[in-house]
C-alpha cells in the first residue's frame, strides 16, 4: 500500500511531524517527557479492560497499561512541576473506525494551573501542530472548513442544553426534581429510553448534551463545567454549587 498510494506515504509523514511537533510544543514550555512502565499490576488511570500477561522470573500476573496517568501524578507530587508522556496505551476491547486496541496517547500534567490554563495549553499546542503539519490553522474536513487557530469557543454544558432545550436552564431542578429533568429532556426531543432510570439531575443534563448538542459541535469548542454527578474526580467549580471545573 506504501508503495502504490502517495495517500498513505503522505499520512504517515504526517503524523511523524505532529508527534515530533507535540514534543517540541511541550520541551520549550519547560514539560519533561517522562517515560513511565508499561507493565502494570493494577489496571489504572482509566475504566478499560486491560490485556493481561504473565511474568514468569517474578511469578505474577501482570497486565498493559491503559493509561499512563497515575505514574504521571506521582511524579508531579514527588517535585516534577510540569510532565507529559507521549506513549502507547494497550485496551483490550472493540474494534471499529474509531477505537483501536493498541493506541497512542498523550497525557499533560502541571502543577499549580488550573483549567482555564490548561485549556490555554491545549488550543495552543493544537493550533502550532496545524501550522506545522498543514501549513495553517484553516483546514477543510467533510465539506466544513476547520479553524484551528487559538482561542477557541468556551461553553458551559449548561448552555449548550439551554440552547437544545428552548432556554430550560436544568440548574433550575434541585436534586429532588430529576423527574421534571426527566420531563424537559424528552419534550426537546431525547428518547424517553434514553432518560429512563437516570438518577441525577446532572446524568439528565449529560443525556441531553450527548443526544442534542454533541454532534453539532462542528469548529473547536471547549464544553466546560461539567455536573458533579458524571465528574467523580474533577475539582469542584470554585463558585458554582453542583459543576465541576472540567473540560472536554
Amino acid at each position: 500500500d506504501m508503495i502504490m498510494s502517495e495517500d498513505t506515504r503522505v499520512a504517515l509523514k504526517t503524523r511523524a511531524v505532529i508527534t515530533s511537533g507535540i514534543r517540541r510544543f511541550l520541551d520549550e514550555k519547560g514539560f519533561l517527557e517522562m517515560e513511565t512502565p508499561v507493565l502494570h499490576t493494577v489496571a489504572g488511570g482509566a475504566e478499560a479492560k486491560p490485556f493481561e500477561t504473565f511474568h514468569n522470573a517474578l511469578d505474577r500476573e501482570l497486565t498493559l497499561r491503559i493509561a499512563t496517568e497515575l505514574h504521571l501524578k506521582r511524579l508531579v507530587v514527588g517535585g516534577f512541576d510540569r510532565v507529559y508522556e507521549l506513549g502507547r496505551v494497550f485496551r483490550n476491547e472493540g474494534l471499529s473506525t474509531r477505537h483501536n486496541p493498541e493506541f497512542t496517547s498523550v497525557e499533560i500534567y502541571q502543577a499549580y494551573a488550573d483549567y482555564d490554563d490548561m485549556m490555554t495549553l491545549t488550543e495552543n499546542l493544537i493550533e502550532s501542530l496545524a501550522v506545522v503539519a498543514c501549513g495553517g490553522t484553516s483546514v477543510e474536513y467533510q465539506g466544513n472548513t476547520i479553524e484551528l487557530g487559538a482561542p477557541w469557543r468556551r461553553v458551559s454544558m449548561h448552555e449548550l442544553v439551554a440552547d437544545a432545550c428552548g432556554g430550560v436552564d436544568f440548574q433550575q431542578f434541585g436534586g429532588e426534581q430529576v423527574d421534571a429533568a426527566r420531563e424537559a429532556a424528552v419534550a426537546a426531543g431525547v428518547p424517553r429510553k434514553s432518560v429512563d432510570g437516570v438518577e441525577s439531575v446532572g446524568e439528565v443534563v449529560n443525556v441531553v448534551f450527548e443526544e442534542l448538542c454533541e454532534q453539532k459541535l462542528i469548529q473547536p469548542t471547549f464544553v466546560i463545567d461539567y455536573p458533579k454527578e458524571v465528574s467523580p474526580l474533577a475539582k469542584p467549580h470554585r463558585s458554582i454549587a453542583g459543576l465541576t471545573e472540567r473540560f472536554e
